[in-house]
């Protein structure tokens, strides 16, 4: 039953990207109008994961979302995580590879919402890159969403933390909002199969971009995340001891 769930699930999810798109692409040409489509979209395939596949989440931490835009600085483990955060927070946009501009429906309707693309190849160009759509965001009123890890981790595993988000705040004026969860135990990276489960959120208190250098802003970031990924680690399926 679970692979049949699971495959409900993808035709869904295939069907609805171009339906979505062509009804909403007439409110994706107003401001904001994309992000707001696509906000939609992930709820409806939030509903879909909660109530044909049975993964839900919650959410410790609430209150912890400031008022004003800020970066959300985040653990990525699977797909869940950018549909999630969509819901959790206020409009936003990612930073994310260019390549994934090129993807039929979902990479048409990410470059329409002005996502921060950033090309891995050009180095110190591609981070002035960054720097200058990311104001233009902010300017727009959305906050900011970045993987520091740059890549998705297997559960249980920690990358490098790099210091685009600690540079971001600090050019922007923005603070820093840690992000910790579990989806990898139930949605693992590059895996057909979910699996039902609650993910574990927590959202931590604003990091002012204030602290310190930008190593410094970077390593609060971590280790509250890190130390945070301990206390949720292991309850899923698709989790394995290293």
């Amino acid at each position: 039953m679970l692979i049949l769930r699971n495959l409900i699930y993808w035709l869904i999810l295939v069907i609805s990207l171009p339906i979505m798109f062509f009804m909403g692409l007439p409110f994706m040409l107003l401001p904001q109008g994309a992000n707001k489509v696509g906000k939609i979209w992930a709820q409806c395939m939030l509903w879909c994961l909660k109530n044909i596949i049975g993964l839900k989440y919650e959410v410790h931490g609430v209150e912890n979302i400031p008022t004003e835009p800020a970066i959300i600085c985040a653990k990525h483990q699977s797909g869940w995580e950018t549909l999630a955060l969509q819901d959790i927070f206020p409009l936003q946009v990612y930073v994310l590879k260019k390549e994934l501009f090129l993807i039929p429906f979902f990479g048409w309707g990410l470059k329409l919402a002005n996502m921060i693309a950033i090309d891995r190849s050009k180095g110190k160009q591609s981070m002035e890159h960054m720097l200058k759509q990311g104001i233009k965001r902010k300017q727009d009123g959305l906050w900011i969403v970045i993987f520091p890890e740059g890549t998705r981790m297997k559960a249980g595993e920690r990358g490098k933390y790099r210091l685009g988000g600690a540079r971001m705040a600090q050019a922007f004026a923005m603070d820093l909002v840690p992000v910790a969860h579990n989806s990898g135990e139930y949605w693992a990276k590059n895996a057909f199969l979910k699996y039902p489960g609650t993910i574990q959120v927590r959202i931590g208190k604003p990091i002012a971009h204030t602290l310190g250098t930008e190593a410094e802003l970077m390593a609060a970031c971590e280790n509250w995340i890190e130390e945070q990924q301990t206390q949720i680690t292991g309850q899923g399926p698709c989790y394995q001891k290293m």
